[in-house]
């Protein structure tokens, strides 16, 4: 497997044997340092929709974490002390509320795998969720703190005592955020995890705080001014910002967010597939945690359908779907019209005319009450959220208008509601 403890090195001779290159056989073909971790400490690993797989991406980030924080904590705190930098502190304990925000990750991801029980019949992923909460009220906490702090060093300012090895320090510290920014990223998106996204993004943000300290040091050495407390507040301000974000990025799923598009697609498209399907829509998805959800839809079926045989097909997508998709549906048939074509006519010419009223309304639940005198159009009327009752109203006398116009005897009965999914930027 990995013989690093005594193959440590690999020589390589090129075909002209005029040069050697030692290469180190750790890698043994991985792509980079979070793939090797990976490979060495996580079973099954492509199996992430497995609360056991995740559970131990989550463990081994939380860790890398823990290690890698402690470590600069130790470096920059020394440093600071040596220096007296208020900035250069203020980072080393922003390293340290990093590395309480991993075992916070840790503690997180551990509830989160656990199985459903009684109380909880659809688990405990929520509280990956809450465990990314509580990393951006650390991140803002030490943003605070700085804050005070780098004011206090505005009106009574001191110069910073320079040193190179600090600077470099400072440097080897970057670098190492930098990784593991793309280390929880990659992480992240592979188990599509809140907390490792948080982690990521407060990575990132310590990037930009540690470079505005270096910063701070060569300006102070090169110019004597000292700039420490100005550069503190600019590091309170990226660490505030990237807490916000965080805080708003995991408080989304908590509140119950709109279906994202890809999701959406891959639930209709599935449903969409089997014969006997018309058509779906009013699809809603619970959020339960990463792995963990529920939805519901209206599936279209023939009003000449036999009923067991459509209840059959049903149970049988909801089966293949929860096999598939690790997703807990549950269908509502509704029948529709197939062979009226007076109906279907009519449905199309409404169609055209709210697409063209507005591209991203749309119409279901179609049917038609034909009496002597008038004809009833009944349709449920789907509008973006960004319409208020004004232009609510406002379409829906549009529509009624162009309806008549094309037909005198229509009139049109909607119930206007909002979709459930992420709604489609316009020119993609």
């Amino acid at each position: 497997m990995y013989n690093i403890a005594y193959q440590v090195w690999e020589q390589r001779i090129t075909a002209g044997g005029a040069r050697v290159f030692w290469i180190p056989t750790f890698w043994n073909g991985e792509k980079d340092m979070t793939d090797f971790l990976v490979r060495v400490f996580i079973r099954d690993r492509e199996n992430v929709q497995d609360a056991r797989v995740r559970t131990a991406y989550g463990v081994l980030a939380s860790i890398v974490g823990i290690c890698c924080n402690l470590l600069l904590f130790l470096l920059k705190l020394a440093g600071g002390l040596l220096m007296g930098s208020i900035s250069v502190m203020a980072d080393a304990f922003n390293n340290l509320s990093d590395a309480a925000s991993s075992i916070v990750s840790f503690i997180g991801v551990k509830l989160a795998g656990r199985p459903a029980d009684e109380e909880h019949p659809f688990g405990h992923g929520r509280y990956e969720y809450i465990a990314a909460l509580v990393v951006a009220l650390l991140v803002l906490e030490v943003g605070f703190s700085c804050l005070k702090s780098s004011v206090g060093k505005v009106f009574h300012p001191e110069m910073v005592r320079f040193e190179w090895v600090i600077v470099l320090m400072l440097v080897f510290s970057v670098l190492v955020k930098v990784w593991m920014a793309f280390f929880n990223r990659k992480l992240g998106k592979k188990i599509h995890s809140k907390v490792m996204q948080a982690a990521a993004t407060d990575s990132f943000g310590d990037v930009l705080v540690t470079s505005a300290t270096v910063l701070s040091l060569l300006a102070g050495k090169w110019t004597g001014l000292a700039i420490d407390g100005y550069m503190g507040i600019i590091v309170s301000a990226a660490v505030l910002i990237a807490g916000f974000n965080i805080a708003k990025d995991t408080l989304e799923p908590l509140l119950g967010e709109a279906i994202d598009r890809e999701v959406y697609d891959e639930i209709t498209s599935k449903v969409e597939s089997y014969e006997g399907i018309l058509g779906s829509h009013d699809l809603i998805v619970h959020n339960y945690g990463p792995t963990h959800s529920m939805a519901t839809i209206h599936a279209e079926v023939s009003n000449e359908s036999d009923i067991e045989t459509a209840h059959e097909l049903v149970d049988r997508i909801e089966r293949e779907v929860l096999r598939d998709l690790n997703i807990f549906l549950v269908i509502h048939m509704d029948p529709v019209e197939v062979r009226d074509e007076s109906v279907a006519e009519h449905k199309r010419m409404v169609a055209d005319i709210v697409q063209g009223l507005e591209p991203d309304a749309s119409i279901h639940d179609f049917r038609v009450v034909n009496g002597k005198a008038k004809m009833n159009l009944i349709f449920d009327l789907v509008v973006p959220y960004s319409y208020d009752t004004e232009k609510e109203m406002e379409l829906v006398h549009q529509i009624m208008e162009l309806v008549r116009a094309k037909d005198e005897r229509c009139e049109c009965v909607m119930h206007l509601e909002n979709s459930f999914v992420q709604q489609k930027e316009h020119g993609k």
